[in-house]
């Protein structure tokens, strides 16, 4: 009888004992745990709320009393059928989990084809699930698929072949895994800073990389030492961390809130150390104090304050500072060594530079306002023993920092210049006082009509109670620049008006938009376009140099850009092979970042409604910039969507809802979006069915092929051969998700902006867009509302642009 115990007891224990392994023959379901083989990590399904509706697959530490999520694979895509769930190896040697009918939630795939079946999955201590073949080759590992979390020995690939390779995305929320708005990466216009990304807007930043390979912290309280590492292989940089022999479990984390954290586990407090945060104060986040003010970490409550030659500019130091001597660019100009500082933000590196060589670059540059030196003898290896930064204008996202700042050497004028300047003012003095009654004289008249401006922008409805700053320009000198409006200054024209190309006084190139007399852009839109252009501030957005009115005439003085709009190149046969795929990519990219700004990161959420290829403007490197924003409206607190009687813009990119229910919100951009998506990769116009044969448009070709596995056919032919395939295709995916039917359905800028930058992110399957694919009587409806613009049809169901 002992003996039958014993044995049952034996019996019990193995089938309890944990197991780091998952076999084709032994997949995972809710309730099960795969263990690592010291115990450290454990995989399984978990719900992040009490009530357990939805489920998720993720790694946490098995050893914590609370669970702490480190990976999570589906993390868009929750399993709501928990009792079907499944984790699994397939025949083709994926990782797969499915629930119920089959269907597919999230998939790791093989991606090197020998090793022929018999495939495993295992959890190590490290916190690494790894599928690898039966000779050990490592398949896929989740290593190189981060969420919110580094673990010690995880690499972030900061950048490969120059471009951004990789990013850890925060939850959406406490217990919402799903990707969040705050992201941290490598700067994607140099090698040597780290950002913290709120949508595509920079929300903290590491400051340049002085040049040391490894960063090392001693924790006095466990005895262990943290490592930082920057490994520089050429073609990629990525930055590592590692934990001396037996110290307590760490982890660097980006939460929901945009604080990235770095932690260890406190066995006596059995909770969570802080040993390092980012942004925990106001002025620590990206250029928080403005131009030449810098935020004093160093104090025990940081502030911001101006760095030493200037005053705050105003009231509020948040906007900045200004210098209280101006520069006059004189050789002797003295450079003031601010130490213990965290360098600027958009900076020019100039390489192998000794000291004095750095600062006679700056010195020997009218523009240049500081420079920094580090000796970068400890990454020589790279055949560069120095590191010079040099800045041009305005300094911004400034700290003092204590304990691993740097020298930032400030230009200052020198004191003769001063006392110089002090006698030529008072010689000039009386000289300049009599122009200045002949000068008053001139300027009444401009200044009359600079006030009768202000009284008519001011009665916009988008302007509210806040003032702006509008640029005016005078009519005389709009007609000096484009001599007299001639037609060789004409760079096109449509339903609006004209547009010329100017150059106002001091050679700047401008693009001069006339409207006409009978242009459907009216005094609403015009107040509405300046207005916003004038609050507005992004890359990707067209700059208002000016504006000006008199009389009928209504025109605004754009900053030029040589390459006019994308459809010049788009639609044309001669000249899309200007287009290759990088810059339709880098345009798509850019176009997704300016509505991003539009509808998210600017202190306004703004609703384009007539985004379109002849919209977007591209510049002499073919970067995109929206334009045209006289038919946008603004939206004010919680407000989500409106309604109007007025459905204006163009038909085609106009969401189902739109255009036949007057109703708008930033869901109508994102279809518009979907559509210019679709254009840019198949060159065809969603206007133009008779090109494509048998379709009555674009929607409907590119659904097509997408449900028949040929949307390879759907790629333009002068790039098809040359794009990398799986990045045009995931685009498709995406165009196609942009444009689905219902508003709910379509995924948030913010989304779209992760799903175009992290091709590894899952991409949930779109519903056919049927709407204007199947219902005639849609169409039918448009023929009789269709009129011939500049860029299309334009549908005019009460007014016509």
């Amino acid at each position: 009888m002992a003996f039958a115990t014993v044995f049952v007891l034996v019996f019990l224990i193995s089938l309890c004992k944990s197991d780091d392994q998952l076999t084709p023959a032994k997949p995972l379901y809710p309730g099960d745990m795969l263990i690592s083989d010291g115990g450290v990590f454990a995989l399984g399904f978990f719900s992040p709320t009490k009530s357990n509706a939805t489920l998720y697959v993720g790694i946490w530490y098995h050893k914590i009393p609370n669970r702490t999520v480190v990976w999570v694979a589906n993390r868009d895509n929750p399993i709501t059928a928990p009792s079907s769930a499944m984790l699994f190896i397939s025949n083709s040697s994926d990782l797969v989990l499915s629930e119920s009918g089959g269907h597919t939630l999230w998939e790791a795939r093989n991606n090197i084809t020998t090793g022929g079946s018999g495939a495993t999955v295992v959890l190590l201590n490290s916190g690494n699930l790894v599928l690898r073949s039966p000779n050990h080759t490592i398949l896929w590992q989740s290593f190189d698929h981060l969420t919110d979390t580094i673990l010690p020995g995880m690499k972030l690939l900061l950048k490969y072949n120059g471009q951004v390779a990789q990013r850890i995305v925060s939850w959406k929320g406490h217990d919402d895994p799903s990707t969040g708005n705050f992201s941290l990466s490598g700067d994607p216009n140099s090698d040597l800073q780290v950002f913290l990304w709120h949508g595509t807007s920079p929300y903290w930043r590491s400051g340049a990389w002085n040049g040391a390979l490894v960063f090392a912290t001693y924790q006095s309280n466990t005895s262990s030492v943290t490592y930082q590492t920057i490994i520089n292989k050429g073609n990629e940089i990525y930055m590592m961390y590692s934990v001396s022999d037996d110290s307590p479990s760490m982890r660097l984390t980006l939460d929901y809130t945009g604080t990235l954290r770095r932690l260890i586990w406190n066995s006596n407090l059995f909770a969570w150390s802080v040993l390092f945060s980012t942004a925990a104060y106001t002025c620590e986040r990206y250029a928080s104090c403005g131009p030449f003010g810098y935020c004093d970490a160093a104090e025990a409550f940081p502030t911001c304050k101006c760095l030493d030659g200037f005053k705050p500019n105003g009231l509020n130091i948040s906007r900045g500072c200004v210098r209280k001597e101006q520069m006059k660019c004189s050789y002797g100009d003295s450079f003031l060594t601010l130490p213990g500082m965290k360098t600027p933000d958009k900076f020019l590196y100039i390489r192998n530079r000794s000291l004095d060589e750095c600062m006679e670059e700056c010195r020997h540059n009218c523009s240049c306002t500081a420079y920094a030196y580090a000796n970068l003898s400890s990454a020589s290896m790279m055949g560069d023993t120095s590191r010079c930064l040099v800045w041009m204008g305005e300094l911004i996202d400034l700290a003092k920092v204590s304990g691993d700042g740097e020298n930032l050497y400030l230009r200052l004028p020198s004191p003769t210049a001063v006392k110089k300047e002090t006698d030529v003012v008072k010689i000039a003095l009386p000289v300049v006082a009599s122009l200045l009654i002949l000068t008053c004289i001139c300027l009444r008249s401009k200044e009359i009509q600079n006030k009768i401006m202000v009284q008519y922008l001011s009665a916009s409805n988008e302007l509210g109670a806040e003032e702006v700053d509008f640029p005016f320009i005078a009519f005389e000198d709009v007609v000096t620049a484009t001599n007299n409006f001639s037609s060789y200054n004409m760079l096109g024209k449509g339903g609006f008006g004209k547009v010329y190309k100017g150059i106002l006084e001091g050679g700047k190139e401008v693009a001069v938009k006339r409207l006409s007399k009978g242009s459907g852009q009216g005094i609403e839109e015009f107040r509405n376009e300046v207005v916003l252009i004038a609050r507005l501030q992004h890359r990707n957005l067209v700059k208002l140099v000016g504006c000006c009115i008199r009389e009928d005439e209504k025109l605004l003085i754009y900053e030029y850009l040589p390459n006019k709009s994308l459809d010049a190149f788009l639609f044309d046969a001669t000249r899309k092979t200007v287009l290759d795929w990088p810059n339709r990519s880098k345009i798509v990219k850019g176009v997704a970042r300016g509505l991003l700004y539009l509808h998210q990161d600017s202190r306004l959420t703004i609703i384009h409604r007539d985004l379109k290829a002849g919209n977007i403007l591209l510049d002499a490197e073919m970067s995109p910039k929206i334009s045209d924003f006289g038919m946008a409206r603004i939206f004010g607190g919680n407000q989500q969507q409106a309604n109007t009687t007025r459905v204006v813009g163009t038909y085609g990119y106009m969401s189902p809802e739109y255009a036949m229910e007057g109703v708008f919100s930033v869901k109508s951009d994102i279809y518009s979006f979907g559509i210019l998506l679709l254009e840019i990769i198949s060159g065809f116009r969603i206007s133009s069915p008779h090109l494509i044969m048998g379709f009555p448009n674009l929607i409907a070709y590119s659904w097509s092929l997408w449900k028949d596995g040929n949307a390879r056919d759907l790629v333009d032919s002068s790039v098809v051969e040359s794009c990398p395939l799986h990045e045009v295709l995931r685009c498709i995916h995406i165009a196609l998700l942009c444009i689905q039917d219902h508003p709910d359905d379509r995924p948030l800028m913010s989304s779209v902006v992760f799903m175009l930058e992290n091709n590894t992110a899952p991409l949930p399957q779109p519903k056919q867009p049927i709407f204007f694919v199947h219902k005639k009587r849609a169409t039918e409806y448009a023929r009789e509302n269709m009129e011939n613009s500049v860029n299309g049809v334009s549908i005019t169901a009460l007014e016509g642009r």
